[in-house]
């Protein structure tokens, strides 16, 4: 085999060694609670992959991870470690769900495309501005994007229960709906929301611009190794910044999905963390924008088959949160394993 080949080959062996540990790991922990781990298993694929109705459950879940995702992976590619896009994502429901409100009149197609456009404006400074402190103020963009995210849903909170608050929302506080007719409709064919499209769309434009520009060249060059690419009169900081300012965008863009497909109004139910299960997507993928797809489906299944969990064996709702932590962890000490086999080694190393 080639080196490229198998460093490709190591990029997938080692997220699928987690993986298959935190399964073996998860089962063993739901056998000591008295419950049968093979039956487990199995109703995890029924809820996830065993019908049109599972595959549809399990694809809109899908949607959001596969933006959310996006948020890490892209400036992880500049050396940055970005987790708060679940801050991005609720700031980019909420600026959706207020513009319906400004702009009356328009065709329901271009008040969507305004949603989608303030949504991603929105996000993309939120990220933007961890990257910002990183690069020009030496702040820990992981510390910073994960407080970013607290005071984010503190914002959406402190808007949705006050001045956007919808009078007729009585237990739940919400904006005002959008209106049946600025709601993003299905993929042709299935019960999936378009949501789904628009992530896969950016996962490839931002595999090309990645991995086949020399912007994307550039950006790698400086996430390897900043003094290397400073030496080449690279723009360290411009590079830093875009991805985190696209990464942002796509969050935004999974928070007015979320509005504009499923809930109809911004509320607290946004705060559902699809920013959060991002990260394990994005690190699982290993920052890679096409790898992120499957990756993404698989996690969603998991989130799927979590009601079907409860309601058969009585697990906890949290159950799969569990799993996914377990697999995140896996995955962190697995990358140490990197290089250490000989069967991926170069030849002649």
């Amino acid at each position: 085999m080639s080196d490229a080949t198998r460093r490709a080959l190591e990029g997938v062996f080692w997220p699928l060694v987690s993986l298959l540990a935190a399964m073996v790991l998860f089962g063993l922990f739901v056998a000591a609670t008295g419950r049968d781990a093979f039956e487990m298993y199995g109703l995890i694929y029924v809820g996830a992959f065993s019908d049109a109705f599972a595959w549809q459950n399990t694809l809109q879940r899908a949607a959001p991870l596969i933006l959310t995702a996006l948020a890490v992976a892209l400036p992880a590619q500049a050396g940055l470690t970005i987790i708060g896009g679940e801050g991005a994502l609720v700031l980019g429901g909420l600026a959706a769900s207020v513009v319906p409100l400004m702009v009356q009149g328009p065709p329901p197609l271009l008040v969507q495309f305004l949603m989608a456009l303030a949504a991603m404006a929105v996000g993309s400074l939120w990220i933007g501005l961890s990257g910002f402190l990183r690069h020009y103020r030496g702040v820990n963009e992981t510390i910073a994007s994960l407080l970013l995210a607290y005071i984010a849903i503190a914002l959406l909170n402190h808007f949705v229960e006050g001045v956007l608050r919808d009078p007729a929302s009585l237990n739940k506080p919400s904006t005002k709906p959008i209106g049946d007719a600025n709601m993003l409709g299905n993929l042709p064919g299935i019960e999936v929301h378009v949501g789904l499209a628009f992530g896969v769309i950016l996962c490839l434009v931002s595999y090309v611009i990645v991995r086949h520009t020399g912007l994307g060249f550039a950006t790698r060059i400086a996430g390897g190794n900043v003094r290397a690419a400073r030496l080449a009169g690279l723009p360290v900081g411009q590079l830093v910044l875009w991805t985190c300012l696209a990464g942002g965008a796509a969050a935004g863009l999974a928070g007015m999905v979320e509005v504009a497909a499923v809930l109809g109004s911004a509320n607290a139910t946004l705060v559902a963390g699809y920013g959060y299960a991002g990260i394990l997507v994005s690190f699982i993928a290993r920052h890679n924008p096409l790898a992120i797809i499957p990756v993404a489906i698989l996690i969603g299944g998991f989130g799927a088959a979590g009601s079907l969990l409860q309601r058969r064996m009585g697990l906890p709702d949290a159950a799969m949160l569990v799993l996914q932590g377990m697999a995140f962890m896996l995955v962190l000490g697995m990358e140490t394993m990197t290089g250490r086999l000989k069967m991926f080694q170069p030849r002649g190393s």
